[in-house]
């Protein structure tokens, strides 16, 4: 008896130390998620809630997202980044829960591993490596200068904005906040926390100028005459990527390969054609209160 209870002993220890090893951590840390395939990954895949796919958003960035309304006024998320997390969630066989917020907040909830992915224009910054991991990227996109359109000779080049009695605007958080920075330190930047007061500070003459991405600030000038994008702007990162939970490697994966699935099936171009036609409409770009445009914006 005394043997058999010695060998139960000895092999429970065995166990514990194999358990106490973490060969599952080690296994998770030295897999390559990257060379598998999508039927591989499914089974691995884990999100914040079991079946879903929660993804942030900023819907003030047409046409990457925004609402569209109909003839009553009712809103509906729209915009081809709104587009693509849908082809994402069913590419992944997982249903899609998108929650909008402000744009630094969307940065916040990644980085504080409460959103699955966030899409919101990003662009792959290092500053943002912290809060996210980046995703393939899905839209080449760029960063512009625009200006009233009777202002529109007076900027020739990015230094023309670089003089302390201008007020240039950008978007609290962004690459473009960065650019203005950047490109025109003796400037006062005025950083907002959506680009649709910042378009309305620039028409109005509140703003001399601002930093938008390039086809945000093309839409918003084919609806608005007294809008002009008048300047290029340089930028290394350019391009936009969805970002990710940094604790999910396996989910990394498997929405860049549902992002090169879209790039090479042509639904992203065609998403991003939808968004355009779709934005040049009525539309809100803001935060919904109770389900509903605020009245205030209505009006």
């Amino acid at each position: 008896m005394k043997k058999i209870i010695a060998l139960i002993l000895a092999l429970t220890m065995i166990c514990c130390l194999f358990a106490g090893c973490g060969a599952g951590e080690t296994v998770e840390e030295n897999t390559d998620y990257s060379s598998m395939t999508i039927e591989e990954l499914k089974p691995l895949l884990k999100t914040l809630t079991a079946g879903k796919l929660t993804m942030v958003t900023s819907p003030d960035f047409a046409p990457y997202e925004f609402y569209a309304l109909d003839e009553a006024g009712n809103p509906t998320l729209a915009g081809f980044d709104i587009a693509l997390g849908q082809y994402i969630a069913d590419y992944l066989g997982l249903e899609l829960e998108v929650v909008p917020m402000d744009f630094d907040g969307t940065i916040a909830e990644l980085g504080a591993g409460k959103a699955d992915i966030g899409m919101a224009g990003y662009s792959p910054d290092p500053d943002r490596e912290n809060a996210m991991s980046f995703s393939m990227i899905y839209y080449a996109g760029g960063q512009s200068f625009v200006c009233h359109a009777d202002n529109a000779a007076t900027f020739t080049a990015l230094a023309d904005a670089n003089k302390a009695e201008y007020q240039i605007g950008a978007q609290i958080g962004s690459i473009q906040a960065d650019l203005a920075k950047e490109n025109t330190p003796d400037a006062d930047i005025v950083e907002l926390g959506k680009v649709t007061d910042i378009i309305a500070e620039v028409i109005g003459g509140k703003l001399d100028g601002a930093f938008i991405e390039t086809v945000v600030a093309e839409t918003y000038a084919k609806n608005y005459p007294e809008l002009t994008v008048v300047l290029d702007v340089p930028y290394d990162q350019e391009g936009s990527v969805v970002g990710v939970n940094k604790n999910n490697p396996a989910l990394l994966a498997a929405v860049n390969l549902a992002i090169q699935a879209a790039l090479d099936d042509g639904s992203m171009s065609q998403f991003v054609a939808d968004a355009n036609e779709l934005s040049t409409g009525e539309k809100y770009e803001g935060l919904l209160e109770d389900g509903e445009v605020p009245t205030e914006a209505a009006e």
